[in-house]
């Protein structure tokens, strides 16, 4: 299941991409029109700041506003920083170690196979797709 952290993630992002891109927009701003805390929005910002994604400026012109183009951000990107992994089962994600059981293993075709058609499929979905 993808957390709120995730989905609010992907909002803001997709707010950040409708606005003009040389000025940066203020965090109350899109808090308001996501209906989103101010509070928590500002720890998905550490996130997508620290990643390079976005990035933010203090001050009376201050905000934030997107680092790359809305076509380069996938929705997989994005829910993989703030989910960590959106792999169905501990054992297909990233770093996991192989499962002691994978060979007798009846459901990890079915696993892998979802896990590849979810990874398929948030990594064409980009930012600009969801404007």
């Amino acid at each position: 299941m993808i957390s709120t952290k995730g989905r609010y993630a992907i909002r803001l992002m997709v707010d950040l991409a409708r606005q003009d891109r040389e000025r940066f927009t203020p965090l109350g701003e899109v808090a308001d029109r996501q209906c989103i805390s101010k509070l928590y929005l500002e720890i998905i910002l550490k996130k997508l700041v620290a990643a390079k994604l976005i990035v933010g400026k203090s001050g009376k012109s201050g905000g934030y506003k997107l680092v790359k183009e809305p076509e380069k951000i996938t929705v997989l990107e994005i829910l993989e920083l703030m989910e960590g992994t959106v792999a169905p089962v501990a054992c297909l994600a990233k770093g996991a170690k192989t499962c002691a059981f994978r060979k007798k293993c009846s459901t990890i075709a079915m696993w892998t196979e979802y896990d590849k058609m979810t990874k398929e499929f948030f990594g064409k979905k980009t930012i600009a797709d969801l404007i």
